[in-house]
């Protein structure tokens, strides 16, 4: 039985993910209302990763990609996302593109820092995620590209992470 994942940081970008989880497919965008996409979790790293942070006002709300996957492949991705150290799986109810309410689950930081900022490739794959998935230009123009990020002083690292990108190898 497949379950449903509502990515909506790093994760929208499907290399990303497929490297991640190669078999999870995309079923559809979604949205999470009541929520607004913030940059504060707190990474291992030192910088700042995306977080869905509620705020009760249906008017807010994160787009995101509801990939399907096993049980198996969910318990692979916690590892990946540090369920348990960082940030915490919970369930939630998001509107699919095509109107229908999914339950999915997702991950809500635990581990926040207000202060940090992300690494210019972490913000890139999130920027790509939601281009990919032709989020809405005010969207991605207002919570992804008008966010500050900074430079990761380990270069292997940024290139590394931007090496799933065809043209950026």
């Amino acid at each position: 039985m497949k379950i449903n994942y509502f990515a909506f940081g790093s994760n929208l970008s499907s290399p990303r993910l497929l490297q991640r989880i190669p078999l999870a497919a995309k079923h559809c965008v979604a949205t999470l209302h009541g929520h607004s996409l913030r940059w504060h979790k707190s990474g291992h790293d030192r910088s700042g990763k995306c977080d869905i942070h509620f705020t009760g006002n249906q008017l807010d709300l994160v787009y995101g990609v509801i990939y399907r996957m096993s049980h198996a492949e969910k318990l692979e991705l916690d590892v990946y996302e540090g369920a348990g150290r960082g940030y915490e799986r919970r369930r939630v109810s998001v509107k699919a593109a095509h109107g229908e309410v999914l339950e999915a689950f997702t991950y809500f930081a635990t581990d926040i820092d207000h202060l940090l900022q992300p690494y210019h490739w972490y913000k890139e794959h999130v920027l790509r995620g939601a281009l990919e998935h032709d989020f809405p230009a005010h969207y991605v123009n207002r919570n992804i590209r008008a966010v500050e990020s900074k430079h990761d002083y380990d270069v292997e690292r940024h290139y590394r992470e931007l090496s799933i990108y065809p043209e950026s190898a």
